[in-house]
């Protein structure tokens, strides 16, 4: 896939993002490695349901600007923190979905083994304890959490995913919001039921089976 498609395809996520309500006006960003050292970030301080491809930045893994008009995503540190650590990463997806982030709000979560496509399509997503926005103490903290992680509820703030092509990190924000608003609701209703280790187990094969086929 070529830069230019690559940037088609992040102004259209930021897009769905915003329109399903995993984000609301400036609120969240994106990454995509569309290099060796190059990577496509969302701008800072842009609607996110007006985005243009046109409008994203390239820079540096080292997070030195090489292309774009405007300056980039003000968390541009989280990302490049992932994408260095984790070389299977190809997207970082941030976003504040409401019912995962209320998770993180009353610092719960999401580590429960109690739904099968929150275990084989995101695995485990713990709470990475609060710290500012846009810092290098965040970013010190999710890069901590990320190595053995496809996705992370940051406490107070909102939740990131990530996978080899942004449609896999999108699924999982996607899937993330899902599961959480299910078990919110098993919560309201009194229980929580985890599946049986066996269950849990096979389904943890299953899903390094799928992280395998790429």
């Amino acid at each position: 896939m070529t830069a230019l498609a690559i940037a088609r395809r992040m102004a259209q996520c930021c897009r769905q993002l915003a329109e399903r309500g995993l984000a609301a006006g400036q609120d969240g960003n994106v990454s995509v490695r569309v290099g060796r050292d190059r990577v496509l970030v969302t701008p800072s301080g842009a609607l996110k349901s007006q985005l243009q491809a046109a409008d994203m930045v390239e820079v540096t893994l080292a997070g030195r600007r090489r292309r774009g008009r405007r300056n980039p995503t003000s968390e541009l540190d989280l990302h490049l923190r992932i994408l260095r650590r984790r070389g299977d990463v190809g997207a970082v997806v941030h976003a504040h979905p409401p019912t995962a982030t209320a998770f993180g709000v009353a610092g719960l979560d999401l580590t429960s083994f109690a739904l099968a496509e929150l275990i084989l399509l995101v695995g485990p997503v713990p709470l990475v304890p609060y710290a500012t926005p846009g810092s290098a103490v965040l970013g010190e903290r999710v890069e901590q959490c990320i190595a053995s992680h496809d996705a992370l509820l940051l406490a107070n703030h909102g939740a990131v995913t990530v996978g080899r092509t942004l449609d896999e990190a999108w699924i999982r924000m996607e899937s993330l919001e899902h599961a959480a608003r299910i078990l919110a609701a098993a919560r309201a209703l009194g229980r929580v039921n985890e599946v049986e280790r066996e269950a849990v187990e096979e389904l943890m094969r299953l899903r390094a089976r799928r992280g395998r086929d790429v």
